[in-house]
């Protein structure tokens, strides 16, 4: 049975709480590693590592920096293959879609590169007589990040590597789900030449999380997970005096104009609907087809393009998606299903019995489909993060407008028009963070900036991006005079430029 371990101070260490959790293989339902679940010692030993290491990393000057950030990236890279099947045997998606993952961590990695000119202040030559002004970012010290299981990759990178190209040092806790792959991004990043106790992950539970929260050392918090539990990391974190960044739930929602071009909608929900087996923050779980014509057409095209879907072991090539994470998740998500059809949807697709020969013991099901899903339902309302579309009719603009601006979640939403003033108006007044226009899934490369709005997010500074860099720095001002000869006196009012 493998054995994960922590990274701590540049090397892997053996947990030693006596604590460990099961890891699956999502594909055969086999326990393939334990994970430990780190004491507060253990997660204070990665603090202490942190905190010895911050003098020296942040003394290295941004150029520098960027060349450990550019290594990393090559090596990111060169172990593509290698880093995406290790993340798939613990997720569960298929193996082009663990590619992804990590590409999309890796593009914010490239954006971290350019740490130098995105760390330069601004200068006021003569703001006053005799006097400049000039800011500086400075990084922060000890920061820490808590990720989720569904991407074990993408998220990390989001937020160690804008932390550690600032000049700060990190304390990573990945999902007990699947931890493999940040404590191996951590190694690699040693090997890109990252000093000892940069970059350390510690695998654990509430235990770990409350350590990381409650130390004075640890200056700043990012984390991604549901809306319940980023409201407690928020709470707790902001009342130890942390700055914090809590990315919560989400329910995007897909506007379908009745001039939008439906070949290029049902292709677009099938994938942003049920790839990944729904488990993405950014998926599209409600369609909302403008007028009865759009709904009646759209579910027409919908229903065989369900049934078709290839559900198969993360390994298979051919698989649209592959399992679930847990047995646990897959129950829950069944659960949501059962509750649909009592509340009255019509499920329209039925995908809660499906099993796949020779994988039984997998955490797989079909994909479901709804219709008639009204916004008092509970599975209108609720995140399910699995396999299930769900489709909410609209009369009108105004009414599809107001559906996603008037729910718990403002993470996502998209629009399908041929119509561009449509869409600008659409864009302008929604009350969502970020917004698609015949584009499925609007994550922001990371040059731009990833963040929702509502119970989507907790504090006011987003993901990656120019926002990341001033979530991880702190900015100092420094107004400067130098001597002239001349003896102008004490002055007892505060300096104006009148």
């Amino acid at each position: 049975m493998r054995e994960i371990q922590h990274f701590i101070n540049g090397k892997l260490v053996a947990g030693t709480s006596g604590r460990t959790l099961d890891v699956y293989n999502p594909s055969t339902g086999e326990v393939q590693a334990k994970s430990p679940l780190a004491s507060a010692d253990e997660v204070r030993s990665a603090i202490d590592a942190a905190q010895k290491a911050f003098p020296a990393w942040s003394a290295v000057n941004p150029q520098r920096r960027a060349r450990v950030m550019f290594k990393f990236k090559d090596l990111l890279e060169q172990n593509m293959d290698d880093l995406a099947a290790l993340l798939s045997s613990e997720h569960g998606k298929v193996l082009a879609d663990a590619k992804g993952d990590v590409q999309r961590g890796l593009e914010v990695i490239e954006f971290a590169c350019g740490i130098p000119h995105l760390l330069k202040g601004e200068y006021t030559q003569g703001a006053g007589p005799g006097i400049d002004m000039y800011s500086m970012r400075q990084p922060l010290g000890v920061v820490a990040g808590i990720t989720p299981f569904n991407f074990p990759a993408m998220i990390p990178m989001w937020m160690f590597g804008v932390a550690v190209a600032c000049g700060n040092t990190f304390v990573c806790k990945p999902s007990e789900k699947d931890p493999s792959v940040p404590v191996r991004l951590a190694e690699l990043f040693m090997e890109a030449g990252g000093p000892e106790g940069v970059l350390n992950v510690v695998t654990g539970d509430k235990e770990a999380v409350d350590t990381i929260l409650t130390d004075p050392r640890v200056k700043a918090v990012s984390f991604v997970g549901s809306s319940a539990i980023a409201q407690y990391i928020y709470e707790t974190g902001a009342a130890n005096g942390k700055r914090v960044q809590a990315m919560g739930g989400a329910k995007n929602h897909a506007i379908i104009m009745p001039d939008a071009d439906l070949d290029r909608v049902v292709d677009d929900l099938i994938g942003a609907g049920y790839g990944s087996a729904g488990e993405r923050c950014m998926a599209i779980p409600v369609a909302v087809p403008v007028t009865k014509a759009v709904g009646d057409e759209l579910v027409k095209r919908l229903i065989p393009r369900v049934e078709e879907l290839r559900v198969g072991p993360s390994t298979d090539p051919d698989a649209d998606f592959g399992p679930m994470v847990t047995a646990e998740h897959r129950a829950k998500v069944l659960g949501y299903v059962d509750i649909g059809v009592k509340e009255g949807a019509d499920l329209v697709v039925d995908g809660r019995g499906f099993s796949l020969q020779g994988y039984e013991d997998g955490f797989y099901m079909g994909g479901c489909l709804f219709d008639n899903v009204t916004t008092k339902m509970d599975i209108y309302k609720e995140e399910i993060f699995g396999p299930v579309l769900s489709i909410a009719r609209a009369d009108d603009f105004e009414q599809a407008i107001a559906m996603p601006s008037t729910h718990q979640y403002g993470n996502g939403v998209a629009i399908y028009t041929r119509d561009g003033d449509a869409a600008r108006e659409f864009a302008d007044r929604v009350n969502v963070g970020m917004v698609g226009i015949n584009v499925p899934i609007p994550v922001p490369l990371a040059y731009h900036t990833f963040g929702g709005w509502k119970r989507s997010a907790f504090g006011d500074t987003n993901q990656h991006g120019p926002e990341g860099v001033k979530f991880y720095t702190k900015l100092k001002t420094v107004t400067s005079r130098w001597p002239t000869g001349v003896r102008e006196g004490s002055s007892f009012v505060i300096p104006t430029m009148k």
